[in-house]
């Protein structure tokens, strides 16, 4: 972050000094009391289970320089005017008074200045149903050799994650990596707006929410905001394997580079090949090729590695640097297709972050490809937010287990994935059920593939998992 006294925080986000002389330095944001450390600007935030309102003494106390709140409180501190609307957010019902709303939209007003005083800093957004994660880890390590990169840690990348990611960059950064995620129109403009992308990914237009958008037309519409956004000399990297995707290079005033397998891809992969569930492939360029291994499991993760290689490209790196950078990277954020093989030769998947149709068959996919020769045994939690869709989605997925020869299908706590054949799953209430079950019939050598939507909690059971053995 750019050092800022507390003055020059008011006067970029419209709000009054409270308690405060303003010359006050302020060198860090972070909204976690616990974290706070010296010249940090503390975010009095509301939450599901306490308000950060009150502990913003405590916050000064452990070294904060101040507070950026929506109320008065007992410390120095910018006291936020009235802010956006974050209804049908994450911020949710936790903001009755609209105190944490004032303080994301002054967040939003600080992480812009920030961004747009650093003249060096190149932005780079990142949209999709699917894949956003996994992307922007790839990235931001194909641009890191290339020159100092921040990128948010995980999923970081709603109206909280986006704008503290945007004000870790300081002078010397010259990349930043944002993942931008939406819940409705409108949320990605906002996001732009926040910190203005030059170059502009989008991945894919799937499932994912689509029981809160409506349709895949309109969640299209909600990611092309980015594009929209994109200035004239700006770039627009666009899935020309994915139509709707496509179709977006018609909003854009930006260059469009398209990647893809496909012959009419800017930047594409060729002799694609999947040994042990890792794809192998050319990484063809206007500028050359190059060979490309990648350690990162799931065929699905050969378009991912695509439009970071056409990020890297324009951003200054050559085919063999981003070559060599894509092979090298290793899964950077947890529950993403974890592979781990313990000590008695049972390997588990951990991909129960989230769950929609696309990643759910990728992940299935990979499961038939590691587990080749092998027992597998694909563990299912309910995938949400598909709306109308919920039922005819998750038995499409079940024909899909039985289509790939799993051979152990368990659905956990939802009866969503049965279907009318002895391919069906054996349904069981809840994870502890699923790890008594998996407990009792794992042997050494088979392959456990464990997803769902985060809200499931599956992921414990992977963690269970691998804190013990089978009996041999």
């Amino acid at each position: 972050m750019i050092e800022m006294r507390l003055a020059e925080v008011a006067a970029v986000t419209g709000g009054e000094l409270h308690r405060a002389t303003g010359d006050e330095l302020v060198s860090s944001v972070e909204f976690d009391s616990r974290k706070v450390g010296p010249g940090a600007l503390f975010l009095a935030l509301p939450g599901e289970r306490a308000d950060g309102h009150g502990f913003a003494a405590a916050a000064v106390a452990a070294g904060a320089s101040g507070v950026l709140a929506g109320r008065p409180v007992d410390a120095p501190s910018v006291i936020a005017p009235p802010g956006e609307s974050y209804a049908g957010t994450d911020l949710g019902a936790a903001d009755p008074d609209g105190a944490g709303a004032a303080v994301l939209t002054a967040l939003g007003r600080l992480a812009r200045h920030s961004v747009t005083t650093l003249p060096d800093l190149h932005v780079v957004g990142i949209t999709g149903s699917s894949g956003k994660t996994s992307t922007k880890d790839l990235v931001a390590a194909v641009l890191r050799p290339l020159g100092e990169t921040v990128a948010p840690p995980g999923s970081f990348n709603n109206e909280l994650g986006h704008p503290w990611t945007a004000l870790q960059a300081g002078e010397s950064t010259r990349h930043l990596v944002l993942e931008l995620s939406a819940r409705g129109r409108g949320h990605i403009a906002r996001l732009c707006r926040i910190a203005p992308p030059r170059i502009g990914v989008v991945l894919n237009v799937g499932s994912a929410h689509v029981g809160e958008f409506g349709s895949p037309e309109a969640i299209a519409q909600a990611k092309g905001e980015l594009v929209e956004a994109l200035p004239a000399d700006g770039v627009a990297v666009l899935n020309t394997d994915d139509p709707r995707v496509a179709a977006m290079a018609s909003r854009t005033k930006a260059r469009v580079v398209g990647v893809g397998v496909g012959a009419d891809a800017d930047v594409r992969a060729a002799d694609v090949s999947l040994g042990a569930g890792r794809a192998s492939f050319t990484l063809v360029t206007p500028a050359g090729s190059a060979p490309v291994s990648l350690q990162l499991v799931g065929a699905h993760h050969v378009g991912n590695a695509l439009a970071a290689a056409a990020v890297a490209l324009e951003l200054g790196g050559t085919p063999a640097q981003i070559a060599e950078a894509l092979s090298a990277a290793t899964p950077a954020s947890r529950w993403r297709m974890e592979v781990t093989e313990r000590a008695d030769g049972v390997t588990v998947v951990n991909d129960a972050y989230n769950a929609n149709p696309e990643s759910m068959t990728a992940a299935l996919q990979a499961l038939a490809s590691i587990g080749r020769g092998r027992r597998t045994w694909a563990v299912l939690g309910p995938m949400a937010e598909l709306g109308d869709t919920t039922e005819a989605a998750h038995r499409q997925i079940a024909d899909t287990v039985g289509d790939l020869g799993i051979d152990r299908f368990v659905a956990v706590g939802t009866d969503h994935y049965t279907r009318e054949s002895d391919t069906g799953p054996r349904v069981v209430a809840d994870r502890d059920a699923a790890l008594a079950l998996l407990r009792a019939e794992l042997a050494p050598g088979d392959v456990v593939l464990v997803k769902a939507s985060r809200s499931a909690g599956l992921d414990r059971v992977a963690d269970a998992l691998l804190q013990e053995l089978v009996s041999p």
